[in-house]
């Protein structure tokens, strides 16, 4: 699953004062016990750090540079300190763009993780691909990121073996979503929306063929532009379609008012939607409309899991301003996996890092495998994690609440 100036973030953190700018920043002391000697390497971050889906980013920014201060304090790779480049992409593709082409131009960077949106990854992955440089994802969700643009035509192939993520893909949550929507809700007519981008089109597109191969009826379908908030006139297409469910392909700036709008018109049934409304905005953009909403996320409740219990204290600890958000142990996960693969490159060459660094990370990437906060870390042949695991929250009391959790059963 992901646009205002740019502007100063000064995030306060237990072990030292961090000032990061939205266009980038690298975080100097890196929470580094290891002091000034060996090789320093820096793992980027790339996501929305201004701008309407800032919350994600910055949980995801934060969560990173948690991993690294962890590394280093622990020094998990002997003579390697960890340090974190942050850039913003504001969700756009060509900032993204410009952004993986500064990546690049580091040499000290082995690793990346980001970014949010599934389109703003389709902008890098080639500039990070043709320089061998890893990139791991906390939360793109398209399926066509790993397996190709044929992937749901029985031809799977992976077009870059740069590229990792640590979410599951669309090609699940929008059929899990389905299978709930039809099987525990028992909702039969739905009325489809997306925001026309790769991301929410593509998981309205898994969520409608599976609510349709379970017999469910498609009653209505639109396309709103993401660039306004006025959606009175959708809402009453809904309204006149008698839909008793709505099926919403986005991210939360917009799902937040869309429901409200919905509600307001008179019409009091659910918006459904992904990972990219289960976000504490929704609620506040909703309001008191957004009650019994429901929202697919991948992994477990970060807060459930025995796995992530440090983690959540760790952070808490750090001082971070802003939550982990719905990305933050995916984020973390993925870079400790960079960090993983820069420990066996290390090992494997002596103590100390190759020439060819990036290719080496990359390589050991596909290998990497470790207990993480999420649970188990690791990657298929297409560089998917392989933790297929999912959850339904539903609003309630003002506040998102887990109501099943379960992996998609095709």
């Amino acid at each position: 699953m992901r646009q205002r100036s740019l502007i100063a973030i000064t995030a306060a953190l237990a072990a030292g004062a961090l000032t990061l700018t939205a266009c980038g920043s690298r975080d100097d002391d890196g929470g580094s016990d290891s002091g000034s000697d060996g090789t320093t390497v820096v793992i980027g971050v790339d996501a929305p750090l201004t701008g309407e889906l800032s919350a994600l980013g910055l949980g995801i920014k934060n969560s990173v540079d948690l991993a690294a201060k962890t590394a280093n304090k622990d020094k998990t790779v002997e003579g390697v300190t960890f340090k974190v480049e942050a850039l913003d992409d504001q969700a756009q593709p060509s900032s993204g763009q410009q952004n993986a082409t500064k990546f690049v131009a580091d040499k000290d960077v082995l690793g990346v993780v980001g970014p949010l949106n599934s389109s703003v990854a389709e902008s890098m992955q080639k500039v990070f691909d043709d320089a061998k440089l890893t990139q791991v994802s906390p939360a793109n969700t398209n399926p066509a990121l790993s397996q190709g643009t044929k992937w749901n035509g029985g031809t799977k192939e992976r077009p870059y073996k740069s590229y990792f993520r640590t979410a599951t893909t669309d090609a699940i949550q929008g059929p899990f979503a389905a299978q709930y929507v039809f099987n525990d809700a028992k909702k039969k007519k739905v009325y489809v929306i997306d925001d026309k981008k790769t991301y929410g089109a593509g998981l309205a597109a898994t969520f409608t063929d599976e609510f349709k191969k379970l017999g469910g009826k498609v009653v209505g379908t639109q396309h709103i532009d993401p660039e306004t908030k006025d959606f009175s006139a959708v809402a009453t297409q809904v309204k006149s379609s008698g839909a008793d469910v709505v099926y919403y392909g986005g991210e939360y700036p917009q799902a937040g008012p869309l429901s409200k709008q919905i509600k307001a018109a008179g019409v009091k049934i659910p918006l459904v939607g992904g990972d990219g409304i289960y976000s504490a905005d929704f609620v506040k953009l909703a309001g008191a409309a957004g009650t019994g909403d429901l929202a697919t996320s991948v992994g477990a409740p970060v807060e459930d899991l025995p796995s992530a219990k440090e983690f959540v204290a760790n952070y808490k600890t750090a001082g971070y301003k802003e939550a982990y958000e719905a990305y933050g142990g995916y984020s973390y996960d993925s870079g400790w996996a960079i960090i993983e693969a820069v420990k066996k490159v290390v090992e494997d060459n002596d103590g100390k890092l190759p020439d060819d660094a990036r290719a080496k990370v990359t390589e050991a990437m596909q290998n990497v495998s470790f207990d993480g906060v999420t649970g188990k870390v690791s990657f298929d042949e297409f560089g998917d994690a392989t933790n297929k695991q999912l959850t339904v929250y539903s609003v309630e009391g003002g506040d998102w609440k887990a109501v099943k959790s379960g992996t998609y059963t095709g």
